[in-house]
């Protein structure tokens, strides 16, 4: 007999419909989990997964005021801030005829609300922020995150703030 390869596709293909029909068996269901309803089936969770992690749950994020430096009643003075005697809604027009005066400031938004004026001075972006305290208003230079604005410019800015105010 010879094989040629019209016989051997014979073979293949036969053999292949054997295994195919005779392997079935290989795929049945006999475990007692898989004969109920798909519903009732039992959930297998790992133990990890099975209740959320909650070690960071009751943290609180540290916030601005926390890390920003608290004025000092009676000193006055901070390296960014000076406190000036008044009430808060005065302080902040004060603020802004002030910082309309000094060459080099840019003014890009206020909130009287929050307190707040946007300014550039010297390359430098940072928040001019009129807060009340119990000795009076704070004036201070802050960056959006509300920590102290760093750099020159704000220092200089609140010194010439502080010459303005009378602070």
């Amino acid at each position: 007999m010879r094989l040629t390869p019209t016989f051997l596709r014979s073979v293949v293909a036969a053999t292949l419909l054997v295994g195919l029909l005779g392997g079935c068996h290989w795929f049945k269901k006999d475990s007692e989990l898989y004969k109920e309803e798909v519903a009732a089936r039992p959930l297998e969770v790992p133990p990890d997964l099975d209740k959320p992690n909650t070690d960071a749950a009751m943290k609180m994020p540290p916030t601005a005021s926390a890390s920003a430096p608290a004025p000092v009643a009676g000193a006055g003075t901070t390296p960014l801030g000076f406190t000036v005697p008044g009430e808060r809604d005065a302080i902040f027009a004060k603020v802004g005829d002030a910082l309309g005066g000094i060459a080099g400031v840019t003014i890009a938004s206020r909130a009287q609300i929050l307190g707040t004026y946007d300014v550039d001075f010297e390359g430098s972006k940072f928040l001019v922020r009129v807060t009340k305290t119990d000795a009076g208003v704070y004036v201070s230079a802050v960056d959006p995150r509300g920590l102290p604005a760093s750099g020159e410019a704000p220092v200089k800015l609140m010194a010439s703030l502080k010459t303005a105010l009378g602070g």
